[in-house]
């Protein structure tokens, strides 16, 4: 018999208790220790079976149970202790109160993203962009920047994941209770739950209410679309993460972008939260937010499309994270023309405007594609990549969206990703660390160089804790195996062998991600004799914990876990190798710190920039892999090991086989034996030098606080600056620059160089020489100060290619009839080699990002 109706009965906690639901509902206790030890104090075996889960742990315990903890002084003492740190955290000045004095920085940053991994309590997260979005907001809050998360609450989150008897993924998808998980819903002063609602094609309407989850002194707002006032089909919206058709997809953007703006104005109203004056659009999912936002300026302040696009565009920031065009989502454009035409046609947005936000109008575009990552960029001051061979690759992506310049002028700059520390350095590694070194010392990383006479950490005690991470992971693979075993269906008596699975004193390499094609899971399986071999090296052996997921359509990603299952299910490496179902953020934190080498083999340079490995950096692990994403910035050559790369080779395979042998090869020649040369005190001193050089540099790098200041200061603050600057005055900023670009466009077709003069260069050019360059250009019907003519030199090939860009600019320095104008300047010259340069004209406007942000460039001919 199935339940027509379903709620959770939430236990009364006594007086004295009552701490504990504001400790249970703020997730700060998911990187907190000292919070989660006391949860976990109330019942240990309970904690366990409720997998670390404070909601559930409360809804669970019994009450006789609830008042034996009520009569204990000492426990209610901790809970009033640990309630009062709260509340001190959350109000305290931190450092963007204490130490960022910029004048400009914004009152308030919403930050929009598809998926976010806090923890593995609230499973809204399918991989990486998930939980660099969860680490963002964690250190938002720590260090006290003002953000409002955005995101959708999903039914059944992202699939729970297990193996059938031959080794293929099976999904799952239990479904959530929002009321027996970390979350309050957003109500309105009546009581009545606060909803949004977006129009539908065919008078149809789409409603959703707004759950908060508490990330410290983050609120992230999660819209739920299961609720009664929707008919079938909405209420299924959110059913779950990166599910269903296109059609069901797009409607998920929709409300993430669209109705996620009026989640935040709601939350405002009701709380008396600042209104945002920077809007973060975290991957193009949430593109559709910039529509919303058009929207409301154009009905509430009455601006035409363009000036209101102005205005969104001065308070928006885009982060890309994917190096693939096949990565993006794209919908067709006449999937859109029914959410944005005809009947649905938003009053005063016309639906070629929105098309145009995300068509692909240029050389190799396909026209009936609308493409969220272009809208994002469209609709964005700033764009950045999330390490700076992905920006470098982002602006070889996107550059026919810039024709006339070069793929390095393309504004897409990089942050490059970090992690939250104290959600991922292991709880025991940091007692260590903690009581030895002092916090600036760990923060700047010069602690983990101290010999102990100086106070640091000696190699022995690093050494016993990298053994006690290890043992740990040891431990939870074997229970992982045994039960994945069960599930697979073998029966008890045949699995005694899951007891020595893995051993606590073997090198443990560890491979843990996503399972597209191009992350290359079974690159490690190229020979697997070879492979064997070093498996069961009866001397020197190594063992692999893997773990992953693959996207349930992608049939090759599901085919690569098939086959790696199967050859860990050999009798001959099953104790040397292991997959771990149902990879989460539960697993990845005993998994990583336990881990001596991270290894990470993508197809170079499809990684954006994992930050996988970097977790395992915080833990003294040391990593093995390909020269891409962040490792390719931060490999120094003592901090772990770079795989060599066969760029050049075009056949697959044959690229395939020959990075895999280099793979070996290291692994054989260079970081088994490094890991087991031991002196006569069972150290191995000079991995332990590469351990403490990677505590010491990439620590402090790869910090997700460091990320996040960097986008305060780089990316947040001049959009605050430039979104204040365009709505001031009754938005006459984006009226005049909306008007101004529509002129310079529109005149741009008259605009050219006529002609170049310089003098200076005889026949021996030297350093120190001075260069003057004289342009002659006709503008048309533009004026002088609408336009900046550069000259654009650099490093010449034979072909005449510039390299090494460098811009200057020329004065205006008189006018002729006919729209023409002399523009002159000169340059000392300051490099030696072949040098060469050509001049061009771009828009000028004070207003302007930079002279890339209209995509206009006339340049001199040969």
């Amino acid at each position: 018999m199935r339940a027509i109706r379903r709620f959770t009965v939430r236990n009364v906690l006594p007086e004295a208790l009552a701490p504990l639901d504001r400790l249970a509902q703020n997730l700060r206790w998911s990187w907190h220790t000292p919070t989660r030890d006391l949860f976990a104090s109330l019942d240990p075996e309970l904690w366990r079976r409720v997998h670390g889960d404070p909601v559930a742990l409360l809804g669970s315990l019994s009450p006789r149970r609830l008042e034996t903890l009520a009569a204990d002084q000492t426990l209610i003492a901790e809970v009033r202790r640990l309630d009062e740190d709260l509340s001190t955290y959350l109000a305290e000045p931190r450092w963007y109160q204490q130490e960022l004095t910029d004048p400009d920085k914004p009152d308030a940053i919403a930050y929009f993203s598809a998926e976010y991994g806090i923890t593995a309590a609230l499973p809204q997260y399918s991989g990486g962009l998930g939980i660099l979005a969860g680490d963002h907001l964690k250190s938002a809050s720590d260090l006290g920047v003002p953000i409002v998360g955005v995101g959708l609450l999903y039914g059944a989150g992202y699939f729970k994941q297990s193996l059938t008897r031959d080794g293929w993924q099976h999904e799952t998808y239990p479904l959530l209770d929002p009321d027996n998980l970390p979350l309050n819903l957003l109500r309105e002063e009546d009581g009545t739950p606060a909803r949004v609602t977006l129009d539908l094609p065919g008078g149809r309407a789409l409603h959703a209410q707004i759950w908060v989850a508490q990330v410290g002194r983050v609120p992230l707002l999660l819209l739920d679309s299961n609720i009664a006032e929707n008919d079938d089909q909405a209420r299924r919206v959110t059913d779950r993460l990166y599910g269903g058709s296109a059609d069901h997809r797009l409607r998920q953007e929709l409300l993430l972008g669209m109705g996620g703006v009026k989640a935040v104005r709601t939350h405002s109203r009701l709380t008396g939260a600042p209104a945002p004056q920077v809007y973060h659009c975290n991957e193009g999912h949430a593109g559709f937010l910039s529509v919303e936002r058009v929207r409301e300026l154009v009905q509430g302040e009455g601006l035409s499309f363009e000036e209101a696009l102005e205005a969104v565009k001065a308070g928006t920031v885009f982060t890309t994270h994917t190096p693939v065009p096949a990565g993006i989502s794209r919908y067709g454009t006449d999937l859109v023309a029914e959410y944005f035409g005809g009947s649905a046609e938003i009053d005063g947005i016309p639906l070629d405007k929105v098309l145009a936000l995300g068509a692909e109008d240029f050389e190799g575009g396909n026209p009936g594609v609308f493409n969220m990552a272009i809208m994002g960029l469209r609709s964005a001051r700033r764009a950045n990549g999330v390490a700076k061979l992905h920006g470098k690759v982002s602006r070889g992506m996107f550059h026919q969206l810039w024709p006339g310049f070069d793929t390095t002028e393309v504004p897409i700059t990089s942050i490059t990703n970090g992690v939250h520390g104290p959600t991922w350095l292991d709880p025991a590694f940091a007692e260590l660390i903690g009581s030895k070194l002092a916090p600036e010392q760990v923060e700047s990383g010069e602690g983990f160089l101290l010999a102990p006479e100086q106070g640091g950490l000696s190699d022995a005690e690093l050494w016993q804790m990298r053994a006690t991470l290890r043992k740990n992971l040891v431990t939870e693979a074997r229970r992982r195996v045994r039960k994945s075993w069960l599930d697979r269906g073998a029966s008890p008596a045949e699995l005694g062998w899951t007891d020595d699975v893995l051993d606590p004193d073997v090198l443990t390499i560890g491979f843990a991600r996503r399972v597209p094609t191009y992350k290359r899971l079974t690159l490690m399986l190229s020979d697997p004799e070879r492979l064997t071999r070093l498996l069961t090296d009866p001397e020197r052996p190594i063992q692999i914990v893997v773990a992953g997921k693959s996207h349930p359509d992608d049939e090759q990603g599901v085919g690569l876990i098939q086959k790696l299952v199967q050859f860990a299910d050999g009798a001959g490496v099953r104790e040397r190798i292991v997959f771990l179902p149902n990879y989460d953020i539960a697993m990845a934190q005993t998994l990583m710190p336990g881990c001596d080498v991270w290894l990470n083999n993508p197809l170079r340079p499809l990684e954006a920039s994992g930050t996988s490995g970097m977790k395992c950096a915080l833990n003294g692990a040391l990593n093995l892999s390909i020269l891409d994403g962040w490792w390719d910035e931060w490999y120094d050559g003592r901090n772990g090991w770079a795989i060599p790369t066969a760029d050049g080779v075009q056949d697959q395979a044959e690229r395939d086989r020959l990075e895999a042998s280099a793979l070996y090869e290291l692994l054989e020649d260079t970081v088994v034996p490094r890991f087991y040369d031991r002196d006569a005190d069972g150290v191995p001193r000079h991995w332990m030098e590469m351990v403490r050089h990677t505590l010491a540099t990439l620590g402090p790098k790869v910090q997700a606080t460091r990320m996040v200041r960097e986008y305060v200061t780089t990316l947040y603050t001049p959009v605050a600056r430039s979104s204040r600057q365009i709505a001031g005055d009754g938005l006459a900023g984006a009226r005049e620059l909306a008007g101004w670009k529509a002129r310079v466009r529109s005149g741009w077709h008259g605009v050219r160089v006529d002609h170049v003069e310089s003098d200076g260069v005889s026949d021996v050019v030297n350093v120190g020489d001075e260069i003057r360059v004289t342009a002659y250009v006709n503008l048309g019907d533009l004026r002088p100060e609408d336009v900046q003519v550069q000259v654009v030199g650099g490093l010449v090939d034979d072909n005449d290619t510039l390299s090494n860009l460098r811009v200057f600019p020329l004065e205006h320095t008189e006018s002729y009839e006919g729209g023409r104008h002399a523009f002159a300047g000169s340059r000392v010259l300051d490099a030696t080699g072949p040098f060469g340069y050509t001049v061009r004209v771009v828009p000028d406007n004070p207003m302007l990002a930079a002279p890339t942000e209209l995509g206009l460039a006339a340049s001199a001919e040969h």
